[in-house]
């Protein structure tokens, strides 16, 4: 090929995957350029929560909480009902840590963990974020720390071909909106690009139960990276394996934090009953919402839940756009949110039994740790929806893409949505931050050896 322009290092996508590798592959001394095909950097990461779990780590220290990398690799596999693959989950969990530490170092980013409540899936508290709970800020964030490394970010600058010479990627061509291409040499490339749930008939192939689900995820979010795997005969793993989210407020369509189940809420359907075990986790939650009449459920909470999870910007915007339905009573509530009385009496009177020990809980939760729900409660209406595939091009311990026949491109990394997970092979597999946890980890780790080609 003959290249417009040569960069030592090209990344495809500019969300935390990108970033994060875009930094480390500059602080290794390369010199760097992120394309991003959309208009401004968004992506997956915007449209998070943006908390990343880690373990052992000095913030976690720093409040006192103890935590093993063995512990998180073992929360994790036991979500995944042990169908993770093991190197990768060895490779996230021992390289989280050191990433969000050199982000701190060399960046400036403030960490914190969140220790009011646990997730679903993690024995101890392990997510950290910053101040603003919000996977956009992280993202404006690593934004203003590739700004200051002086790394160009090309927008509308839409991958659609990587080109090989032998057995390495020689660059790649790059079509524009007015039409017009441009083709870059380097001597490394970094798939960042996420996905494939915005790609119907990808998710209509490799996870059928999802294929009618609202997506949440970033519409960009295509699928390039398993169509360049299938071309270039890279191994792809876990194509099943999704994040599924049970609490997204309808139609509002802002995520509502599973913080208000962990901690005491439930969910009912139009009947004014629960349906599932909401520990489980919030993924597999989804799969019974969109069971549920008309795919709809309600969250069900208290005036304590109230006020933790007004702690999270998504809420508050949700409760300024209405979407709380608020009630005295059980009574007021059934008539307000259109349930039958007698049925969500039942169901809240059981509930309080389980929480006082009284009665065992028809779908197996434990509902002793927590107070029972109060008198003045609330709702807020919510479907289930697909937020983002975790399965992709599998990769090494150095994030190098595998090939089907053996061995790995010297110089093609993937990291984040664009590269198998930790999830395992089913969206019951995901545990609480696992995108992230890739995305930065995994970014981490190509953006320290692409630097290296």
């Amino acid at each position: 090929m003959t290249a417009d322009i040569h960069v030592e290092v090209a990344v495809i996508g500019g969300g935390a995957c990108g970033l994060t590798a875009a930094l480390a592959a500059r602080h290794g001394g390369a010199d760097v350029m992120v394309l991003e095909k959309e208009k401004s950097l968004s992506g997956s990461t915007s449209m998070s929560s943006g908390f990343i779990p880690a373990a052992n780590t000095r913030f976690q220290i720093s409040r006192n909480i103890a935590d093993t990398v063995e512990q998180f690799a073992d929360d994790i596999r036991k979500k995944s009902h042990d169908t993770a693959r093991p190197a990768l989950v060895d490779l996230a969990t021992r390289s989280i840590g050191p990433a969000l530490d050199f982000l701190a170092d060399n960046h400036g980013f403030e960490w914190q963990v969140l220790d009011d409540f646990l997730y679903p899936g993690h024995s101890v508290h392990r997510m950290h974020c910053l101040r603003e709970k919000t996977g956009a800020a992280l993202l404006a964030q690593l934004g203003c720390a590739v700004e200051a490394e002086n790394i160009p970010v090309i927008l509308d600058a839409a991958v659609d071909t990587l080109y090989m010479d032998a057995d390495r990627i020689a660059g790649l061509a790059i079509q524009r909106p007015d039409g017009t291409r441009e083709t870059l040499g380097c001597n490394a490339v970094i798939i960042a690009c996420s996905g494939f749930g915005g790609n119907a008939q990808l998710v209509a192939q490799h996870m059928p139960q999802m294929h009618n689900a609202p997506y949440h995820g970033h519409a960009g979010n295509t699928g390039e990276a398993v169509l360049w795997g299938e071309q270039l005969d890279a191994q792809l793993d876990c194509l099943t394996a999704c994040q599924g989210h049970g609490s997204l407020a309808h139609p509002q369509g802002i995520l509502i934090t599973w913080a208000l189940m962990m901690e005491g809420g439930i969910q009912i359907n139009r009947r004014g009953q629960r349906f599932s075990n909401e520990h489980r986790g919030y993924s597999e939650q989804s799969i019974d919402v969109l069971r549920q009449d008309g795919a709809m459920a309600w969250c069900i909470f208290d005036d304590r839940l109230l006020q933790l999870a007004q702690g999270f910007p998504d809420f508050v915007e949700a409760q300024k756009l209405g979407a709380i339905k608020t009630a005295a009573n059980a009574s007021g509530l059934a008539a307000l949110i259109g349930v039958p009385e007698q049925a969500f009496e039942e169901t809240l009177s059981q509930t309080r039994a389980s929480a006082s020990d009284k009665d065992a809980d028809p779908f197996g939760r434990d509902f002793s740790t927590k107070p029972p729900l109060g008198n003045q409660l609330h709702a807020i209406r919510v479907t289930g929806a697909l937020f983002h595939t975790q399965g992709g091009l599998l990769i090494d311990n150095q994030a190098r893409v595998l090939r089907r026949n053996g061995g790995s491109f010297q110089n093609l990394f993937a990291g984040g949505g664009a590269a198998c997970g930790v999830s395992g092979t089913t969206l019951q597999g995901y545990l609480s931050g696992n995108g992230l946890l890739s995305a930065i980890a995994f970014g981490f780790v190509a953006g320290m050896h692409a630097n290296k080609c």
